[in-house]
């Protein structure tokens, strides 16, 4: 599939956004060390910021991006309705906690039950963006039972990395943060290899035998002389050994080194804490983008049979 860049920045915004909301609303229960009365809203505003970056670059994806308001209606049977649904909702508790932990008192029942709220729905919408791409049966790398937690990890990974960065700039302590992104970061590393392994080695099922129905089927002359539409955007390729090199570049980034540089904030604190927050978000930042590209680069939608692809 061709890479479009406005749903790459849609998946990784987002999903850091909606990880580093799903973290801040359960603040009280995971031990935060929350300095002064702006950190809160302060990192509400930039989980929300992200959210909103995602949701309103995917509009960009779209033939007519005035009619985005119609993918609302269909949310029975569409997991790209559900998510749509599921971001709109889960702004209203999300708005409340920012509001509360803005103007009231940031340790009452109605903060904890928001925080609560925001965190469950960030799951929600999480895990229905992944099914837009694993309910797709025409797309085999997509149709995986490992789309959905290495969205959800992911998501987690990052947002964990960005609440280290924040928790340090604000003075406060790293440890559970640090921790948290340690562990988040190396699982989400888990899943992603145990991901890469399964489309590389599990079996081609789409083939033009199973297509047509004929033992030794052969496509004789192209249905194109030229390039076309469907071609260039089910059709795109990435060179297997390139893809190899990207995947090792994208693992070190996205997983490796913030994974690292968290555990030393972990153990730290100060100028040295607040460095290596900022190395992590700079670095999970460039290789969850250059692994969210692998993503789409590396399927291959199954109309690439028609236009001569033995497999897909």
């Amino acid at each position: 599939m061709h890479p479009a860049y406005s749903v790459i920045i849609f998946t990784t915004a987002s999903g850091a956004g909606y990880g580093l909301l799903f973290l801040l609303g359960l603040a009280d229960i995971i031990g935060l060390d929350i300095r002064g009365r702006w950190f809160m809203p302060v990192s509400l505003t930039l989980a929300l910021g992200l959210v909103t970056v995602g949701l309103l670059s995917s509009t960009f994806h779209l033939g007519r991006p005035e009619r985005a308001w119609r993918a609302f209606s269909q949310w029975r049977s569409s997991w790209l309705s559900r998510e749509g649904v599921a971001a709109v909702v889960t702004f209203v508790p999300a708005g409340i906690l920012w509001l509360l932990t803005l103007f009231g008192d940031a340790n009452s029942a109605a903060v904890l039950i928001m925080g609560l709220l925001a965190a469950a729905l960030s799951v929600v919408t999480v895990y229905c963006t992944a099914m837009i791409y694993a309910s797709l049966t025409t797309i085999r790398q997509w149709h995986s039972s490992w789309v959905p937690p290495v969205y959800l990890v992911l998501a987690l990974a990052s947002g964990a990395v960005l609440l280290v960065c924040l928790t340090a700039l604000f003075g406060g302590s790293t440890y559970v943060p640090g921790i948290i992104a340690v562990v988040a970061l190396l699982a989400a590393y888990s899943f992603k290899l145990r991901y890469w392994l399964g489309i590389d080695t599990e079996e081609k099922t789409h083939t033009m035998q199973a297509a047509t129905g004929l033992e030794n089927a052969r496509q004789i002359a192209p249905p194109h002389t030229s390039e076309n539409y469907v071609m260039k955007e089910m059709g795109y390729r990435v060179a297997r050994k390139h893809a190899r090199k990207l995947r090792r570049l994208a693992a070190l980034l996205a997983f490796v080194l913030p994974a690292i540089v968290c555990l030393i904030a972990a153990f730290t604190g100060g100028t040295l804490a607040t460095i290596c927050g900022l190395v992590a978000v700079a670095s999970c930042a460039t290789g969850l983008a250059m692994e969210r590209w692998l993503f789409f680069a590396e399927a291959q939608h199954v109309v690439t049979l028609y236009y001569g692809e033995a497999t897909a």
